[in-house]
């Protein structure tokens, strides 16, 4: 088969250009392929990310589009950028410490995009500018928004049945009317909605308009519109359940109405926007003849040399990681509990409280339950060491309480301050109601404090959580971390923090100590 005439469009002075961008970005997924496949993995499970097959096959078509243009410059390397190329590699070693997907997945598509420029020049990435944008959109992020849509569609949805003259008790995402219970879950969120209306409505609106405050003013409304569309839905679907008596819009229909009313209001948004579409200026499709384009003989040699210190820059993280590693199997941890942790409070059984938070795949966890007088308190701990992408201390899937507990529900959420460890810490904080059906034994609300302990730092979010664990492993003193989760029956309003204050006073050090000999024995 003679490929030549298939490439005989691509000017002389293109090839070279093009076959080391070809490998520089050979390069990028070879070094990267676990976290390649990691985003191609989450397309593939996920459905609100499924549209991520199609991203790169767009980005190649816009450049292709882009094509009577591009041979009219002159691809010349930026070398310059490599700098930027080796802070992106940072950026995913710091990312691969903490084993968050989505900075390593952001940092991998950014080195893809950044290679453009470095590789065949600004101008020629300049011209592309809109493609290489786009293939962000293949970045499996955008979940973390999740609890507030919540919010806000538990917000709207109490408010229009209040307003349509129907009475709401509401407690956190849960909420009353005389024809039963319902709650706001994730699916309920109208996350997917939005990613799948930004990604198409940005596309519609570089296709459709083309000056800058029209593609703008499009990609604002495919922002707005579908989290107003998904209360107007979830408002819709309440309201049928209750006219038809919960005979519809309560099982695999109620899904199914509500891709169909998104559907009519994304259709709808389209035909309105193109109704102002602006035509695009006409483009000459380049010749066989080729560009009249030269490129000097040197600049085909700098292109390489560019491409090999490129490998360069973001091979070194990769190295940076199996140093890292230990060379051995770590010994599984070992939380000793002295029984009791103090003379004052009698351990008793944990299950007499009816609840335990949701920790997958810890190293290792205690549930214990302890007494003072009629005072009970319950004690988790759930210890990680050795973390990786599927066991991880702070994660999406470990919660105080998911969505799905057949016990409990969460009505409310905060945060509180107590002294751990000889030092004031802020805890984070929810209140739950037991579900009917849920064991009688069990108090009829609990409140539950919970914190981050990071190779002896304490804290309650997050992200702070994420840097303590990657500064420690740079710094050689491992991953060992543990969250630790109180709670108590909450019978009045302040009776669980007076419990709460009461335990940590005769036993945080005690704590602290527990946590500090396991990090110890690696």
């Amino acid at each position: 088969m003679n490929l030549k005439p298939m490439f005989s469009f691509v000017p002389h002075a293109w090839r070279s250009p093009l076959a080391s961008l070809a490998v520089a970005l050979v390069a990028i997924l070879l070094l990267y392929r676990q976290t390649a496949i990691g985003m191609v993995t989450i397309w593939y499970k996920s459905e609100t990310f499924a549209h991520g097959f199609v991203v790169f096959p767009i980005v190649l078509w816009l450049i292709w589009r882009k094509r009577a243009e591009l041979v009219g410059l002159a691809p010349r390397p930026s070398p310059w950028l490599l700098v930027i190329l080796a802070g992106l590699a940072l950026m995913w070693l710091l990312g691969d410490l903490v084993a968050v997907n989505s900075i390593t997945q952001l940092a991998l598509v950014a080195m893809i995009v950044i290679a453009v420029p470095t590789v065949v020049g600004i101008p020629v990435a300049t011209a592309i500018a809109f493609p290489l944008a786009f293939a962000f959109f293949a970045v499996p992020v955008g979940e973390f928004v999740m609890p507030q849509l919540m919010e806000w569609t538990a917000d709207f949805t109490v408010l229009a049945l209040r307003a349509s003259g129907i009475p709401v008790y509401r407690e956190g995402l849960n909420f009353v009317i005389p024809s039963g219970n319902w709650s706001v879950v994730e699916a309920c969120s109208g996350v997917r909605y939005l990613i799948a209306s930004l990604t198409v409505g940005t596309l519609f609106a570089y296709l459709t308009f083309q000056t800058t405050r029209r593609r703008v003013a499009f990609m604002l409304v495919a922002l707005v519109v579908p989290v107003i569309a998904n209360w107007l839905r979830a408002y819709m679907i309440v309201m049928l359940g209750h006219l038809s008596g919960n005979k519809i819009a309560v099982g695999v229909d109620h899904l199914i109405y509500g891709w169909v009313f998104f559907g009519i209001v994304i259709l709808l948004m389209f035909f309105i926007g193109a109704r102002w579409t602006e035509p695009e200026p006409s483009a000459a499709v380049p010749s066989q003849g080729g560009s009249p384009v030269t490129v000097l003989p040197h600049e085909s040699g700098r292109q390489w040399l560019t491409v090999l210190a490129l490998a360069f820059m973001i091979s070194w993280p990769i190295g940076v990681k199996q140093a890292l590693e230990p060379s051995a199997a770590s010994a599984a941890p070992n939380l000793t509990v002295r029984e009791p942790l103090s003379p004052k409070w009698q351990q008793t059984e944990a299950t007499s409280l009816g609840y335990a938070p949701h920790f997958e795949l810890p190293s290792t966890e205690l549930n214990l339950a302890f007494g003072n007088d009629s005072v009970r308190v319950g004690m988790y701990l759930a210890y990680y060491r050795d973390q990786d992408y599927a066991r991880k201390l702070v994660s999406s899937n470990n919660q105080l309480v998911i969505s799905t507990d057949s016990q409990w529900s969460k009505v409310d959420q905060g945060s509180s301050r107590a002294e751990l460890d000889g030092a004031a810490v802020t805890f984070r904080r929810i209140d739950l109601r037991r579900l009917p059906g849920a064991a009688s034994s069990a108090p009829d609300r609990l409140r539950v404090w919970q914190v981050y302990w990071i190779n002896g730092k304490w804290t309650s979010n997050d992200y702070l959580a994420k840097v303590y664990s990657a500064v420690y492993q740079l710094l050689g003193r491992g991953d060992d971390s543990a969250a630790l989760v109180i709670y108590a029956p909450l019978d009045r309003t302040d009776s669980a923090d007076r419990a709460f204050d009461a335990f940590l006073g005769a036993n945080q050090m005690a704590i602290g100590g527990m946590l500090r000999a396991a990090a110890a024995k690696r």
